[in-house]
């Protein structure tokens, strides 16, 4: 199926556009891309899918959900249910003498929280978020999380942790629901993201799973159609407003969208494209827009989002973690189509 470019500024930059998008679908270097669409300043300019997909397909976000959770705590601390820079309230913390009381929300949202954690690790059934999310922690994996000791000082160590935002979807769920139910929690935090977020911002495909504590999988699991990832990515572009409502406080987007003292590639639940302060950079820094910012998942999910160049770009699809690099760099060609 060739891109469907709807349109476009300029009638040379369809071209090239349609083009780009193609290379994406089409290289063997970058994997089984299934969706790609691309909005700027607010209008679908280009969709495509690969057969047997649509728009009425639900995809599977992986680490993305990640940024709609930190969307989620962002509304509760406007809310004053939490507090960014006050010890998060999990009662196993608070005993007199436990370092964990040092653990702040910022310092979970910034993947700085100090909580020893494996990620990625090799073999996978030793990996923490694989432990907790299909292992011995699946059937309350915030118990499971929760439960790591720390192995560094709070705010001093960046380590990219799935189980970080299951912690942070249960303190939704403990000010949401307070001793509540499985069901209850599940109906509390549900109701929650469908009235303050998902429905407002037209995201009426956007379906979490919960595990059997009633806890939102809020650092893996949420499903939603490709359109509905993008108007995602418009909230976020839009400085949190959507269908002319502020959802979520512009301070707050931005404080997801500034760097942490850590890692410079990532902010709070969203990544940067700036140089990594460690390893690899996951975008193309030298290529894209500095004020660039990314929901990223597993296999190669992106939402990228630029203000500065009005720019939305969903891709969704299935490409092994070591060819992510040539599939970011095909996203920043797109991106580069769209210069001031």
């Amino acid at each position: 199926m060739a891109a469907a470019v709807i349109a476009s500024p300029a009638p040379a930059r369809r071209a090239d556009l349609a083009r780009t998008i193609d290379a994406l679908f089409t290289a063997p270097d970058a994997g089984e891309t299934r969706a790609l669409l691309v909005w700027h300043n607010g209008t679908l300019v280009a969709e495509r899918y690969a057969p047997g997909y649509g728009p009425d397909t639900r995809f599977l976000g992986w680490s993305m959900a990640k940024s709609v959770t930190g969307v989620m705590i962002g509304m509760l601390v406007a809310d004053g249910r939490l507090r960014l820079d006050d010890p998060v309230p999990i009662p196993a913390w608070q005993r007199p003498g436990d370092p964990r009381g040092e653990v702040t929300l910022r310092y979970l949202l910034q993947m700085r929280s100090g909580l020893r954690h494996v990620e990625a690790g090799d073999p996978p059934y030793r990996s923490d978020e694989v432990r907790m999310l299909f292992l011995d922690g699946r059937d309350d994996m915030a118990a499971y999380a929760e439960a790591q000791p720390l192995q560094h000082d709070p705010g001093r160590t960046w380590v990219y942790s799935t189980n970080t935002s299951v912690i942070l979807a249960d303190l939704a769920a403990r000010v949401l629901a307070p001793g509540g139910t499985a069901d209850i929690r599940r109906r509390a935090v549900l109701d929650y993201l469908r009235t303050r977020l998902f429905d407002p911002a037209g995201m009426r495909s956007a379906t979490p799973e919960f595990d059997a504590a009633g806890t939102l999988i809020g650092g893996s699991m949420i499903h939603a159609t490709a359109r509905d990832w993008g108007r995602f990515g418009e909230m976020l572009r839009r400085r949190g407003v959507a269908g002319g409502v502020q959802l979520v406080p512009r301070q707050w987007i931005d404080f997801m969208a500034t760097p942490n003292p850590q890692e410079a590639q990532y902010g709070a639940t969203l990544w940067l494209n700036r140089r990594a302060t460690h390893g690899a950079a996951s975008l193309f820094p030298d290529q894209g827009p500095a004020d660039l910012v990314a929901c990223e998942g597993h296999l190669g999910q992106f939402v990228l989002v630029s203000r500065s160049r009005g720019l939305v770009v969903v891709r969704l699809g299935m490409t092994p973690e070591d060819r992510l690099d040539k599939v970011a760099a095909r996203l920043g060609d797109i991106v580069a189509l769209f210069r001031l």
